[in-house]
């Protein structure tokens, strides 16, 4: 019987893959790489910033580090409101927090992560929230959910699962000894959920819904 269920952000409650994929155009066009494909763009969603613009393109730590805050120019102005929920992810949620400690363990800055779970109506559904620091700090997921645990009281690992699209969450989830779900709905590239060892995967919030519901009987 699962108590406690961590949900990342990104791709996995809301779709904010508009607002994350412009803004990272935004900061690519200032390092003369323009009109990337959709495809390239979308392998933001979800990882650190930084991590991504090293590992994607190249960069420096000192030029990924001047990205994320050309990035954030254009996120805290427009993109941070283009990240609309998953269609039944409230219904989900209000319901699972009647049940069971529903937390948020994500990359994404906790500043930002909080102004979309208030925009979006949810905030009253998690026991707790954690996320990355604006100094680039707590972005590794192992230790976003680590901490989670930790707030939480050191829970019997049994007792919690972590919910994510991406291998992060997975892998992540998996160095702290957590079961884990995988969605498909968000921005894994086919096969990533299998290859990073997911317990369960599901294609769609309503099936993610059912999954929950079940793991807490």
């Amino acid at each position: 019987m699962k108590k406690y269920f961590l949900f990342d952000l990104d791709g996995t409650i809301t779709d904010t893959g508009e607002g994350i994929m412009k803004s990272a155009q935004y900061a690519l066009d200032a390092f003369g790489i323009f009109h990337e494909p959709e495809e390239k763009l979308r392998r933001f969603v979800g990882p650190p910033l930084d991590q991504s613009f090293r590992e994607f393109y190249g960069l420096s730590q000192e030029q990924a580090l001047a990205a994320v805050e050309k990035y954030r120019e254009r996120y805290r102005e427009k993109g941070v409101f283009e990240s609309p929920l998953y269609p039944g992810m409230q219904e989900l949620l209000q319901e699972l927090s009647g049940k069971a400690a529903v937390c948020l363990a994500t990359s994404k800055p906790l500043y930002f992560a909080g102004q979309i779970l208030e925009m979006r109506g949810i905030s009253p559904c998690f026991t707790l929230t954690v996320g990355a620091n604006l100094d680039g700090t707590m972005t590794d997921k192992a230790q976003v959910i680590g901490e989670v645990l930790r707030r939480l009281g050191n829970p019997p690992k049994e007792e919690a699962v972590m919910i994510g699209d991406r291998r992060q969450d997975i892998i992540g989830a998996k160095a702290q000894g957590l079961e884990t779900i995988g969605v498909q709905y968000g921005y894994a590239e086919e096969g990533e959920l299998e290859h990073a060892g997911a317990s369960h995967i599901v294609p769609t919030v309503k099936a993610l819904r059912e999954l929950c519901l079940g793991l807490c009987k």
